[in-house]
């Protein structure tokens, strides 16, 4: 498939504002195609009488569960991706969709992540679940009938579990993308030696102060650097 415009949603937390700005600025430096980036912010789609979930004292971002909403921002039509915002992308994005069909209501990378950490980031208790970071990058085909379950009110009241697991959805309707656009920092390394196309910092990244030698540390901060010297260029 090829695609020439597309909308890419990060995932905002007012804790991590530089993550968010470094994560949008590889997506652009990379990109071949036409990027319309959206931020999703909890405070925004409040506003917008899109999200009027209570708090959830075992969510660990803002956008937790912001990020279902996309079929519905979308009004279901078209293709749209979602990232956490402790991502870089290596890769141009467009790449990815040369192994991808609209048969699929979404495609992630199917992970088997047990992290032995107990925390993580800045100080969030690390919780081990069924397909735990499958919904940290996902590509949703905004028309898929299936994804039309994906309403306002179901968002706002279902369980974490039922989200994030993808139970909206057969199993055959979620399609399978390569490890190396979700390459999860501290885990995919052990038994994959290729390079990563995008580098998710799922445990925490060099933007908090206890996490500063985390692998790929390097590519992060370098990163950072860019984005700050085109931030200040007058």
């Amino acid at each position: 498939m090829e695609i020439n415009n597309l909308n890419f949603f990060i995932g905002y937390d007012s804790k991590e504002d530089i993550a968010y700005r470094v994560c949008k600025n590889s997506l652009l430096r990379k990109s071949s195609i036409n990027l319309k980036i959206i931020s999703l912010k909890i405070d925004e789609l409040i506003a917008k009488n899109f999200y009027h979930r209570a708090k959830d004292p075992l969510a660990s971002t803002e956008f937790t569960y912001t990020r279902f909403l996309i079929p519905a921002l979308m009004n279901y039509k078209g293709w749209a991706i979602f990232c956490d915002c402790d991502f870089i992308f290596l890769e141009d994005i467009a790449n990815l969709f040369k192994d991808i069909n609209d048969s699929k209501a979404v495609y992630c990378v199917q992970h088997d992540y047990k992290p032995k950490e107990r925390h993580k980031m800045d100080g969030q208790k690390q919780t081990i679940y069924p397909r735990k970071n499958w919904s940290s990058f996902i590509v949703f085909n905004c028309e898929h009938p299936s994804n039309k379950k994906l309403n306002i009110d179901l968002v706002n009241s279902e369980s974490g579990s039922f989200l994030h697991q993808f139970k909206w959805l057969n199993d055959d309707e979620i399609g399978s993308l390569d490890e190396r656009w979700n390459w999860l920092e501290g885990w995919t390394s052990n038994s994959n030696k290729s390079h990563p196309y995008a580098i998710h910092y799922t445990r925490g990244g060099p933007w908090f102060d206890e996490w500063q030698d985390v692998e790929f540390a390097k590519e992060w901060l370098q990163e950072r650097d860019l984005y700050l010297k085109n931030k200040f260029i007058i």
